[in-house]
């Protein structure tokens, strides 16, 4: 993930000292030992989804830039972490002399993870269709997952937790349909319902 970063942001600025300033900062956030889930092995995941579509992503930096830094604040107690992931992006987006639309293009990516509605931009839609993927991978990867999400949020009793977990699932189910793009639904769509209906019933 570093030489990725690393890729990224040379394109942008040569000065080290700040390159390795928001590395350290990206990879101590997500290391933390509270980070079961949400870490750098997700992030990474994410770029192994969108590798294969890069054709398909207008502006990959982007994109980019959002997988890196939205889950970068990541408390289970806040409700704002996708606010304020993404305005830490623009912070520092901004400090290398980004471009101020794409700037804003990154901050609405982030802050579409919080809903996962459809998005009027594409890169945003195909993004958070990679957030959502491991819904739909096989059984022991899916248990994987969502057993590490309780672990995350493991300060909360079953009393509090089951029910918002269940209410999380249920929405899913709801949904005309989980994933926006053709790419992931194709691949994703019936097997992430299937796991989520194993889920409910455990």
């Amino acid at each position: 993930m570093k030489t990725r970063f690393l890729e990224l942001i040379g394109q942008q600025t040569a000065d080290a000292a700040l390159t390795n300033k928001y590395w350290v900062e990206i990879e101590t956030a997500h290391n933390n030992k509270k980070r079961v889930y949400h870490n750098l092995t997700h992030l990474e995941n994410l770029f192994l989804e969108l590798e294969p579509i890069k054709n398909q992503i207008e502006d990959w930096n982007t994109v980019s830039w959002a997988v890196f830094y939205h889950d970068i604040v990541y408390n289970v107690r806040k409700q704002d972490n996708e606010e304020r992931s993404a305005d830490l992006a623009v912070e520092r987006l901004h400090d290398i002399g980004y471009p101020t639309a794409k700037i804003e293009r990154c901050k609405a990516q982030i802050i579409a993870t919080k809903s996962h509605a459809v998005s009027d931009d594409q890169d945003a839609n195909l993004f958070t269709d990679a957030d959502l993927s491991i819904l739909g991978k096989d059984w022991d990867t899916y248990s994987n997952y969502f057993q590490a999400i309780r672990k995350e949020y493991k300060i909360y009793p079953k009393v509090l937790y089951n029910p918002g977990r269940k209410k999380v699932l249920k929405h899913f189910l709801e949904m005309d349909q989980l994933f926006k793009t053709d790419y992931f639904k194709e691949q994703y769509e019936k097997q992430s319902r299937l796991n989520i209906e194993q889920e409910l019933k455990l």
